[in-house]
């Protein structure tokens, strides 16, 4: 059924006017009490088997929608409703910002792919933390990251305290924070990675979260899949030197290899981080890396290409704690946080596994 709206309705739209409208049905859905419930319970089954524990927080399920659909924190309740485990919003930055001039979100369809961008639109930290501050009121309390991000207008040599003031602002809504220091669409954004300026970064965001909170709050780093090998090691060895709680584990590519889209259309798109499918293989290798060189000291979340419970599966057993997943959502709908947790259910019971925890990091014994 979505397969059809899709191809009579939204494929012919701008993708990013699509996003809007589903993101406002989904908004309106669970505006109305007795419909959310009704949709909750359609398409957000709950096996207690899949109940995992990471961060420190306790999870319905392992399964979290990526950073970068609800970069303003206004639809958390309708996408807990459709079934994710924990919502992850952002990217925010310390400074409202109208994000890169449109087009700046493309399909891939042949590719099972998009091509953004956007460029960190969003409305600022400080508007942010003060819609996330109303929630507080509320009953619904879905488990929610916040993901952060530099300014474009802010220099590199300001960056430090750019973040800081969205960790100051937004820490105390977060039961977790990530430091996305891996988007190729902010001008001199993946500098930040080389670990001697990361390291006295993440120092300040922790210690910044510290100091606006009574509880401690998981801090996370997001990386891109276009480092180098002997890159990602050494931001896990920093990693584990600074306490951190996690890794986020792959943003975009900058790469356009192996797509099957006419390559003048895909010159013709031009610049922008490519998502989906085409990541499945690079994702999967970063997860392998991280996870032999910290060794299940950190939480490490698989993010990337993944489509289907199995794709979700064999993240867990290679190590990932928890998964996200984006643009999947976008071309399969709905009803894909069902199917993957009844995937995810049918194999953890057919695994022998207790629980999703110990699954994690299996793969050479299953």
């Amino acid at each position: 059924m979505y397969k059809l709206l899709f191809d009579l309705v939204f494929k012919k739209m701008d993708p990013e006017k699509a996003h809007h409208l589903a993101f406002f049905w989904i908004r309106l859905a669970a505006s109305v009490p007795g419909l959310r419930q009704l949709v909750r319970l359609v398409l957000a089954p709950r096996d207690p088997k899949l109940r995992t524990a990471a961060l420190g927080l306790d999870l319905p399920g392992p399964f979290g929608l990526g950073a970068g659909f609800d970069k303003n924190g206004i639809g958390i309740d309708g996408l807990a409703m459709l079934g994710f485990d924990f919502v992850e919003i952002g990217t925010v930055t310390g400074e409202p910002q109208p994000g890169n001039p449109a087009p700046r979100l493309f399909r891939l369809v042949e590719d099972r792919a998009l091509i953004n961008r956007m460029g960190f639109n969003n409305q600022g930290s400080a508007r942010v933390a003060a819609r996330l501050k109303a929630r507080q009121h509320t009953t619904s309390t879905p488990v929610v990251g916040i993901n952060i991000g530099k300014t474009k207008v802010v220099p590199e040599t300001e960056a430090t305290e750019d973040y800081l003031k969205s960790t100051r602002a937004l820490a105390p809504y977060a039961d977790y924070l990530v430091v996305n220091v891996s988007s190729p669409n902010t001008p001199g954004l993946r500098n930040l990675q080389a670990v001697q300026v990361l390291g006295p970064l993440l120092w300040d965001v922790r210690k910044a979260a510290d100091e606006v909170t009574h509880h401690h709050v998981p801090l996370l780093v997001k990386i891109a899949p276009d480092l180098a090998d002997e890159d990602i090691d050494e931001i896990a060895d920093m990693a584990l030197h600074l306490g951190l709680d996690g890794i986020i584990a792959t943003n975009t590519t900058i790469g356009r290899d192996g797509l099957l889209a006419d390559p003048a259309r895909i010159e013709e798109i031009g610049m922008g981080g490519l998502s989906g499918a085409p990541l499945k293989e690079r994702s999967l290798e970063v997860l392998k890396r991280l996870r032999a060189r910290t060794e299940g000291r950190l939480t490490i979340v698989s993010v990337g290409g993944i489509e289907t419970a199995e794709d979700a599966w064999q993240r867990i057993l290679h190590g990932a704690d928890l998964v996200q997943g984006y643009s999947a959502f976008v071309y399969q709908g709905p009803f894909w946080m069902r199917r993957v947790h009844k995937g995810l259910s049918a194999r953890l019971r057919a695994s022998g596994h207790p629980t999703i925890a110990d699954a994690v990091g299996t793969a050479k014994s299953v």
